[in-house]
This record gives structure tokens, C-alpha cells and sequence, in this order.
């Protein structure tokens, strides 16, 4: 750099002095040592000083273009000095034109900046292009973020921002950052003519309805789409690269979340002896999450898994919250007399029930199991909590107990008849269930299946490509159980909003284009990943419902609903689930069938 500088240095001294007079001049005497020797001499102790020998060329912006400038033209001054000192007759004016410094200076700006700047475009564009592992993308969104990334992605190494994207008509067609911004219907053109592998949306505060929309019109291209966090987990206005992350398959439902009532979440949870059975599962542990933060006095982690429960004890130890206690207890919910000890010797007040089996097919192929653990089990717990003066008790359910076809929605559907029944013989314990749909990436969700299907190359399996479900996050499901168990009175069946039904089919399908491959099919033989049908497994259905009948009210928060459903009398129920129990401790499978389908009428099984 230092010799391409003085090159250009004596280049350009040349050329001004050409410029001025209008003939090729050659300095003669003294002025030619101050052309070949003076001139570098001067500036490159000065640029030196300046830092342009300490700027790595790759990440050279404005800020350097106008420190070169101010090198420049302090070399430029100290250089028109002594020219005029060195001049033959001292004045300077026979042997160097004033307009020479001038012109001197502004060539010199002009070419040593320029230098600078086209060894940083081929650099960055010749030959990263050439690179086989950079990645070429663009970026969705003109914005601040958007502009800010487009910065931290040229100085990576690893990415190259080839356009921005933006919906507004006022900057398209204009250059941001040396990228053109483009509208969304040039987009299909822009992914073919620069081979663009990736697409970053830099849109961190459009709601999820929209983020859905432009999701929605990227799938139709085979590339890989991340996304900025929202502005909130954006440091200082600051974007980073490692900041970018995997399309959260929570925007592909395009639900924003209503803001909770913190009144409804705390109330039956601050200063409370809160328990939690089922501790380590994926609807408990976010129920963990959730609730000591909420403040109580003490929350007890009740679960049958050792491994389980210790990872969700490790994970709120660490959070630090040391005026809470933290009570791992390991135990079964069939095991009345373990129950009943530990609410009683904790005085526990508030019991969040989500221990159970939740896989379809397993349950099918278990039934005996998924009976003692779902209904029997919270016939237990129930019971216990009601002996132990617990004032409230809340049940996990789900949209399969209404009109089962499994062993699975059945056992559930018995255990939310049971709450009913004990709810209206006792009324001393709050008893209350939720119910909802499928959660995402759940233990026993199709999300972390098919992203594992995804990864091994394929194929996708999917039962049938009608199925749909109803689906809601976690932490969302889980804040509205919360409050939903707040507003119970005794025996309330709550059911959660949860939004349009999506079909499975186009759910992997999606996962599929946002992973930048392309679906593997008979029209498509070039593609990628195929989705094969395998049909339904032993107990599953097409469709899920929500409701058992049409009677629902509206609660205080409009993604509640309070249904009001048909109950069984506690002393009609016992005998039956008395029965039920002896049938399942025998393996009777035949029993335990008859006696699910008399106590659900609308239990239809699917398997034999």
C-alpha cells in the first residue's frame, strides 16, 4: 500500500501539473527530487499517523473515506509549502502554478480514496464471489435494520448482500449501502440472475400477521429464509450477524398474542405454595417457567422422572430467584399416599395437573397405562387435593377428549368428568380444566419430527394429507392455562382460541421451503425433500374439535371461552371408574373398552 501510494502520489503531481499547462511536464532541478522523493516522503509518515496503513481494507466505510481526506489534505498543504520554498526564485510563481496545489490536492483525495475503495470491491465482490462457501443474499427490508445489517453482513466474510427488498414505493429503485432496493415482485428475478441462497427479513416490528404474508410469498422460492429478533432484543439499535435466526415456526401460524391480565396471573400464584405434577414434560416445565416468575412463595416440581425433573431444577436454580424455594419431589400421581403427604406438608395451595401420556399411538398400544395414569391418576390427585384442603386445582387438558377416537382423548375425557363430578359432590377445591390443541415443538409435536426428517434428508412422513390441527406456542398456551385457572369457580371446562386449524401437509411443506430446499415430487424430480403418506396410526382422526356441545360463554380475555358441558353424578361415575381401575390393573382390554365407551358415549375408537 505504501508503494501503490507513492506511485500514485508522483502520478498524480504529473498529472496536475498537465492539467495547468496543458503539455506533458517534466520537473527539472530541485523540483524533480521534490516530485520522486519530497512528496512521498511527506504523505506517508502522515498517512501512516492517520492510520491508513492500520485499516484492513476489507471494512472500509465513510468514516476512512474521510480520514483519507483529512491525510490528504494536510500532505497536500505541507507539499504546496515547500514547493514554493524549493521554486528558483523563492516565490514559487515562475516554476509552480498556484492552481497546481489545488488541483494536486484534489486528485490526490480523489484517487487515493478511490484506491481504497476498489481494492475493498474486489475483495469483497471479485473474489469472496469466487469463494465456494460465501453465501449470497438479501435482505427484506430498507430499513434501519435492515441498513444496519447489510453492514455487519459485509464485514463477515461469510455472507455477501446482494439487494434489499422493501414494499415502499418511495426507495425502491435507489441505492442504500451500494445495494439497489428492490419491490417484492422483482424478487423471483433477483434469486435466478445473483443465485441468491438466502433471504434475511429485517422487519423486527411488523406484527406476525404480516411476517406470515411475506413467509407465504417466499415460499415459492428455493431459498433459505432467517430472521432479525425484534427490536426489543436489539441491544442499542445494534444488529449482529449471529443475531439472525431460524424462522420461528410459531410466524407460520401469523397470531400475535393478546396481552395477558396480569391481575388473572398472579392471583392464584404470588405468595402461593404452588405444585406442579408433571414438572419436566413440555407443557410443565414452561408452566415452571412461567409461574416463578410470578413470584410464589414456593414452587414444588412434582415428577416421576428422575432426568426430567432434574433438568428442570437445574434450570430455575439458575435464574437466581432466591427469595423463591425450590422443591424437586419425585413421585407418581397413582400413589394417593405420596400425594397427600407432600400437600400436606408443604400446605401446597395451588396444583397445576399436566402429568400425563399425550402420544396417540403409544396409548393405543398401552391402554391399561394411559387409563391408570390419565383418569385414574387424576381421579387421585384430585382427591388428594380436595382431602388436603388445596384450593385450586387445574387440569391440562386436550382438544382430543372431545368425540374421542382414542384410548388417549377418552382417558382425558373420563379425568375432566371426574374434576365435574368431584367439583360438584365436594365444592371446597376449586377443580378447573383447560383445554386446548396442539402446542409447537412439544415432545409429541410433528415439528421436531419433521425438522429431524428434514435434517437426515427426508422423507417427510405425513398421516394424510387432508389432516389439519389446531396449534398454539408454549408460552402462549401455558399464560392462558394460567389465567384460565384463575377464573375458575368449580367444575369450569375453559377452552382455548386457538386460531384457524392448519393442515400438517402444508406445515411441512413450508418447513421444507424455509429450509431452502424444494419438494421432491413426480413434477419435481430435481427436488429435495419428499413427503410421503403414511396414512392414520391406531386412534388418530382427520379433523380435532374443541367442543364437546355449543354452549360457551365469553370470559374476560378473548382467547378463553367457558363451555358448558354434559356431567356425570359422582356416585354414578365412582363405580364405574372402580371398575375401570380393576380393568386396567388386569390388562383388560376388552373391559376397559366397554367401560370407556360407557362412560364417553362418544367414544368411537379407530383401532380394534
Amino acid at each position: 500500500m505504501i508503494f501503490l501510494d507513492s506511485f500514485i502520489l508522483i502520478l498524480v503531481l504529473l498529472a496536475s501539473f498537465y492539467l495547468r499547462l496543458g503539455y506533458a511536464y517534466w520537473p527539472s532541478n530541485s523540483l524533480l527530487y521534490l516530485f520522486i522523493f519530497g512528496s512521498p516522503l511527506i504523505a506517508i509518515p502522515i498517512f501512516y499517523r492517520f492510520g491508513l496503513y492500520k485499516s484492513i481494507v476489507r471494512f472500509i466505510g465513510l468514516k476512512s473515506v474521510w480520514t483519507i481526506s483529512k491525510a490528504v489534505s494536510l500532505y497536500a498543504l505541507l507539499w504546496g509549502i515547500l514547493s514554493l520554498m524549493f521554486s528558483p526564485d523563492g516565490t514559487g510563481f515562475d516554476s509552480i502554478p498556484r492552481s497546481v496545489i489545488l488541483i494536486n490536492w484534489l486528485l490526490a483525495i480523489v484517487l487515493i480514496g478511490s484506491s481504497r475503495l476498489f481494492a475493498r470491491w474486489f475483495i469483497t465482490v471479485i473474489l469472496d464471489d469466487k469463494i465456494v462457501n460465501i453465501k449470497r443474499v438479501v435482505i427484506y427490508g430498507a430499513g434501519n435494520a435492515g441498513r444496519q445489517l447489510s453492514l455487519a453482513l459485509s464485514q463477515t466474510g461469510n455472507y455477501l448482500p446482494i439487494a434489499f427488498i422493501d414494499d415502499s414505493n418511495d426507495i425502491q429503485r435507489q441505492f442504500i449501502n451500494s445495494l439497489e432496493v428492490y419491490a417484492p415482485s422483482d424478487c423471483k428475478k433477483i434469486i435466478k440472475k445473483f443465485n441468491v441462497s438466502e433471504v434475511f427479513l429485517a422487519l423486527p416490528s411488523i406484527t406476525r400477521l404480516r411476517r406470515r404474508e411475506i413467509i407465504d410469498f417466499l415460499n415459492q422460492f428455493p431459498i433459505h429464509v432467517k430472521i432479525l429478533p425484534s427490536v426489543s432484543n436489539i441491544a442499542e439499535g445494534k444488529v449482529r450477524v449471529d443475531d439472525l435466526l431460524e424462522i420461528d415456526i410459531a410466524d407460520l401460524l401469523g397470531r400475535d398474542s393478546t396481552r395477558p391480565n396480569q391481575k388473572l396471573l398472579t392471583i392464584k400464584i404470588t405468595n402461593k405454595v404452588v405444585l406442579i405434577t408433571g414438572a419436566g414434560g413440555s407443557i410443565g416445565s414452561e408452566l415452571c417457567r412461567q409461574i416463578i416468575f410470578l413470584k410464589p412463595r414456593q414452587i414444588i416440581l412434582f415428577e416421576n422422572s428422575e432426568a426430567s425433573l432434574y433438568h428442570i431444577e437445574q434450570e430455575l436454580i439458575k435464574l437466581k430467584l432466591s427469595n423463591i424455594e425450590i422443591t424437586p419431589v419425585i413421585g407418581s400421581i397413582t400413589d394417593s399416599l405420596r400425594m397427600k403427604n407432600i400437600f400436606r406438608s408443604y400446605g401446597v395451595q395451588t396444583i397445576y395437573h399436566a402429568a400425563a401420556y399425550k402420544h396417540v399411538p403409544l396409548v393405543e398400544f398401552n391402554q391399561s397405562q394411559g387409563v391408570i395414569n390419565n383418569s385414574i391418576g387424576t381421579m387421585l390427585a384430585a382427591k388428594a387435593a380436595i382431602d388436603e384442603n388445596v384450593e385450586t386445582f387445574v387440569l391440562i387438558s386436550t382438544d382430543k377428549a372431545v368425540r374421542p377416537t382414542s384410548t388417549m382423548g377418552a382417558s382425558k375425557r373420563v379425568a375432566e368428568l371426574v374434576l365435574q363430578a368431584l367439583s360438584k359432590k365436594y365444592g371446597t377445591t376449586c377443580l378447573t380444566m383447560v383445554r386446548f390443541g396442539n402446542v409447537l415443538d412439544s415432545s409429541g409435536s410433528v415439528i421436531p419430527l419433521f425438522k429431524k426428517q428434514i435434517k437426515e434428508g427426508g422423507p417427510i412422513t405425513v398421516t394424510d394429507i387432508n389432516m389439519v390441527r389446531y396449534f398454539m406456542t408454549i408460552p402462549e398456551s401455558v399464560e392462558l392455562v394460567i389465567q384460565a385457572g384463575s377464573m375458575g369457580k368449580g367444575g369450569d371446562v375453559f377452552v382455548l382460541d386457538m386460531g384457524e386449524p392448519i393442515k400438517i401437509y402444508d406445515l411441512a411443506l413450508k418447513m421444507i421451503q424455509l429450509s431452502g430446499l424444494q419438494l421432491l415430487s413426480i413434477t419435481n424430480p430435481k427436488g429435495d425433500i419428499e413427503i410421503i403418506f403414511t396414512g392414520l396410526r391406531p386412534g388418530e382422526k382427520l379433523y380435532e374439535e374443541l367442543l364437546v356441545g355449543n354452549n360457551v360463554s365469553e370470559t374476560e380475555n378473548a382467547r378463553i371461552m367457558r363451555a358448558k358441558e354434559k356431567m356425570i353424578e359422582w356416585e354414578v361415575l365412582k363405580p364405574l371408574l372402580d371398575q375401570l381401575n380393576t380393568a386396567s390393573e388386569n390388562d383388560d382390554l376388552r373391559k376397559i373398552r366397554e367401560l370407556l365407551i360407557e362412560i364417553v358415549p362418544e367414544f368411537k375408537p379407530q383401532a380394534s
